[in-house]
């Protein structure tokens, strides 16, 4: 008689064999056995176990079915079978199949723990986290359990109840790698880093080929600040595996901050290599080549990486990044608003689309992304910092000054923020404030563009000469090293030295105005009936500029030629800027227009000849010439020197102003005029007459005077005043000084020259009538140099007051020997500081010479060709059209000498 079920002995014998993994000898065996129990569930259930063991899940379902069908509340057969739904992701099932076996056996700690996995798998965290908890009730020491539970509390951000299960895992077994790897996570998230470390270290001693702890190692050790060891830590995980693509990067991620980019960027293609569609690779990379300033190629890896992920906030943001340095600014404006759309709390994009803007000359438009960015992140240093430079450029001034404050109190070592407030300070005139901004900016970042520079420009301006040789032979050797340290302007006052300042402004102009592909070269206009001139300023109003230039607009031949006014700055709607938008045929407003809007503006009205009027002063718009505004272009009176960019064709100048030999100091063609300077005829003489008691001066004495600005008086100009003084008595020196620390300082200097200050007379800045009035009160006037007097010369002539004036060799250290010259008066111009003070003494000391000299002055002011208006148009007209005539002849830029 047949038994109704196998023997202990076979079944033990069986389950020896699976236990040791001998599935095939196992199924062997059970084969004939079923054929003799058909109806053992435990025999099916084996059977289910040793076929999924082999990886046949169908058939092993099949039989684990089978055991089920024989025996429904087969426990071990309900969770065998949720396991293999598991293994072949059929998810749903599984949960089902757990559920019964614990429906059937509610103690069943296993089945609660794998059931938590399924659930974990499907996003369920807290039924996963019920599961593991219903494990560790009925078994406190179940490691698995305490180690899965782990996980799901990290992803609910408990990391303290993490690390306690991590811990208790470890207790119960200290040989278990894996908990002791996620225990360094738990510790890195908490910031314990050096616990981190440890456990790390720990999962390693146990499992020394572990991969993934010698990656995580090396990002504590990058976040610890020990670069080296990181490396070190992502060479050996690279080391057991080096098809690991995210050590790769990671590595990367550490040269660059090391500063070995060409190392990084390997690192990064290697990644790639592995797998091309690694889309953090593809942005670090383009990082990498943004630093070595291959931008076309950064640009093509964040697009790689947008290929691949088109949701990619960071990669759109350094695209706009890449994009903005290759002056495609509405490209890069779109790239900052893909990532906004992506994530709306991005703030660097906020401020990376505010530097943008600003440079398109979207003011308004810049502020309010600073302002967003700052909602965002009121902790942002560099933020605050642009929304200043912003403000400071809508004379916005004390707005300015709290918000680079702001960025102070962030970050108390921030140069650049220290940088700009000295602007500030300055347009204020607060020049000891400024100074004080400066060298706290020097101090922190001594190689900082420009600062030695605003240093010089703040001691300069407050007459501040202490330690200034020392500054001027740095600057010079700064210079030389090919350094951005000083704004052309500011040199001109300090240094006669032409070939330099030609270094330190194609510095600026290559750095800062470097030329612009973003429009297409400009293709040849037809012709015009009428040559189209545009004008281009921010000084159309009550201004020097402007005060010099309006009679021309008006005297244009307007049978050959059309004037645009192309207005940069403020809408004044003052008497000047009337007359002006009167004198011109067409005046366009273009202050709110970015740079790109005014060079297209200028090409839709096919605009000839564009002249600069601003160069690198104050609402100037270099970059629109840097794009191309007109297929001609030249620089004129507003900046006396080269621009030192190849995209102006042409500098306006006079014979004396740069002789033959100093051409090849000038990037440009040089223009040669019979005069440089216009002037305004209708500028009439003021009829006002101002006593000397109304303006402070002695009744009786030698009055010398100097109305240029405080920036261009320098120690070497003050002692030869002092001289002069020293040397005519009762003489006094009447100058005009627009702050009070400057009033202060050059009271001290005049008595360390034995000088008695009450000698030295402080003007007051006047309206324009009183100030013409005012020169008739003095009797010479005493230019300075190395940047000489300019409109405040031709304004004391046009009073009848000579000028005597010192000639150098720079640009602007020989406008005053042009204007004289214009004026036939060559007996004024000297050579040498010593020339300059005989001369001056001379003339205070010999009445009858200087009643000759002032009679001869007199004489030819009707007659010179200094306020000959009509007379200079004609000849910068001739000038126009020889430019205009070779441009249509497919010549290039050429010197133009004009003969009056």
């Amino acid at each position: 008689m047949l038994s109704k079920k196998p023997s202990e002995k076979e079944i033990s014998f069986i389950i020896n064999l699976f236990s040791k993994g001998s599935y095939q000898d196992v199924l062997d065996l059970l084969g004939p056995l079923i054929k003799n129990f058909p109806d053992d569930s435990l025999l099916h259930n084996i059977t289910g176990a040793s076929l999924a063991g082999l990886g046949h899940l169908d058939g092993a379902i099949k039989s684990y079915n089978e055991s089920i069908s024989i025996k429904p509340d087969y426990a071990k057969a309900h969770y065998n079978l949720g396991a293999a739904f598991h293994e072949l992701g059929q998810l749903e099932n599984s949960v089902k199949s757990y559920e019964r076996s614990i429906a059937i056996e509610s103690n069943y700690a296993e089945a609660h723990n794998n059931l938590g996995n399924v659930f974990r798998e499907l996003g369920e965290l807290d039924m996963a986290s019920i599961s593991y908890e219903k494990a560790l009730i009925i078994n406190p020491d179940y490691v698995e359990a305490h180690f899965s539970l782990s996980l799901v509390l990290l992803s609910f951000d408990k990391l303290d109840l993490m690390i306690e299960h991590l811990e208790k895992a470890i207790d119960i077994n200290p040989g278990f790698a894996e908990a002791h790897h996620s225990l360094g996570g738990g510790y890195k998230e908490l910031g314990r880093l050096d616990d981190a470390v440890k456990s790390y270290n720990k999962a390693l001693a146990l499992q020394p080929n572990f991969l993934e702890a010698y990656n995580n190692l090396g990002n504590v050790f990058k976040e610890l600040g020990q670069p080296k060891d990181a490396v070190k830590s992502y060479e050996k995980a690279l080391a057991i595996n080096s098809d690991y693509p995210s050590t790769h990067n990671n590595l990367g991620n550490v040269y660059k901050e090391l500063g070995q980019l060409n190392d990084a960027a390997r690192s990064y293609q290697n990644a790639l290599t592995i797998n091309q569609d690694y889309s953090d690779s593809h942005n670090n990379l383009g990082v990498i080549f943004y630093e070595l300033k291959k931008y076309d190629e950064a640009v093509q890896s964040y697009e790689r990486a947008l290929t691949i992920d088109p949701e990619y906030a960071e990669a759109h943001n350094n695209l706009g990044v890449s994009l903005n340095k290759l002056g495609q600014l509405e490209e890069a404006v779109k790239s900052y608003e893909r990532a906004l759309i992506i994530n709306p709390t991005y703030s660097d994009s906020y401020n990376n689309l505010g530097v943008v803007q600003k440079k398109q000359g979207k003011l308004d438009a810049a502020i309010k992304s600073y302002e967003s960015a700052l909602a965002i992140n009121s902790g942002d240093a560099d933020t605050y910092n642009n929304l200043g430079i912003v403000l400071s450029e809508l004379e916005r001034l004390d707005d300015a000054i709290q918000s680079y404050g702001k960025a102070i109190l962030v970050n108390p070592e921030f140069a650049e923020a220290y940088n700009n407030s000295g602007h500030v300070f300055s347009k204020l005139n607060q020049y000891l404030d400024a100074l004080k901004a400066y060298e706290k900016a020097s101090d922190i970042k001594p190689d900082l563009s420009y600062v030695l520079g605003n240093i010089l420009s703040a001691k300069m301006n407050s007459c501040s000469w202490d330690g200034l040789t020392k500054l001027l032979n740095e600057t010079t050797a700064k210079i030389n090293k090919n350094l951005k340290i000083i704004d052309p302007f500011t040199l001109f006052g300090l240094i006669d030295d032409p070939k330099l300042a030609r270094k330190a402004i194609e510095l600026r102009a290559n750095s800062d105005h470097p030329t612009s592909h973003l429009l297409p070269k400009i293709t040849l206009y037809p012709e015009h009936s009428k040559i189209r001139i545009g004008y281009f300023s921010g000084d159309f109003r009550e201004h020097p500029v402007s005060y010099l230039t309006a009679g021309l607009y008006e005297l244009h031949n307007r049978e050959h030629f059309e004037v645009h006014a192309f207005s940069l700055g403020p809408d004044t709607s003052d008497e000047m800027n009337l007359r002006i938008k009167a004198g011109v045929d067409h005046f366009h407003d273009v202050r709110s227009m970015s740079h790109k809007e005014i060079a297209l503006l200028a090409r839709s009205l096919e605009i000839d000849i564009a002249v600069d009027l601003a160069g690198y002063t104050a609402e100037s718009r270099t970059d629109v010439f840097a794009m191309s505004a007109a297929p001609i272009q030249l620089s004129y009176i507003g900046f006396l020197g080269t621009m030192g960019a190849d995209y102006y064709d042409y500098l306006i100048a006079d014979p004396i102003m740069i002789p033959e030999k100093n051409k090849k100091d000038y990037s440009e063609k040089i223009v040669y005029l019979p005069n440089f300077q216009v002037n305004d005829s209708k500028d009439s003489p003021s009829e006002i007459t101002l006593t000397r008691k109304e303006l402070g001066l002695p009744e009786k004495g030698f009055v010398f005077c100097c109305f240029n600005n405080t920036y261009k008086f320098t120690p070497t100009v003050f002692d030869s005043w002092a001289r002069i003084l020293k040397q005519v008595e009762g003489s006094v020196l009447i100058i005009f000084v627009n702050n009070d620390l400057s009033k202060a300082n050059l009271v001290k200097e005049i008595a360390l020259r034995e000088i008695d200050p009450s000698r030295l007379i402080f003007g007051d800045s006047l309206p324009r009538p009183e100030y013409l009035a005012r020169y008739k009160a003095a009797d010479l006037f005493l230019d300075t140099t190395p940047y000489n007097a300019g409109t405040t010369a031709s304004d004391a002539l046009r009073m009848g007051l000579p000028v005597l004036t010192c000639i150098g060799k720079s640009y602007s250290a020989r406008m005053g020997a042009s204007i004289l010259s214009s004026l036939n008066l060559p007996e004024l111009i000297t050579t040498t500081s010593k020339e300059y003070e005989a001369l001056a003494i001379e003339l205070a000391t010999n009445p009858e010479k200087f009643k000759k000299l002032k009679d001869k002055l007199t004489s030819n002011l009707s007659t010179a060709p200094l306020f000959d208006t009509p007379l200079f148009t004609k000849n910068i007209e001739s000038a126009y059209t020889t430019m205009y005539e070779r441009h249509r002849q497919g010549l290039e830029a050429d010197h133009i000498y004009v003969k009056e």
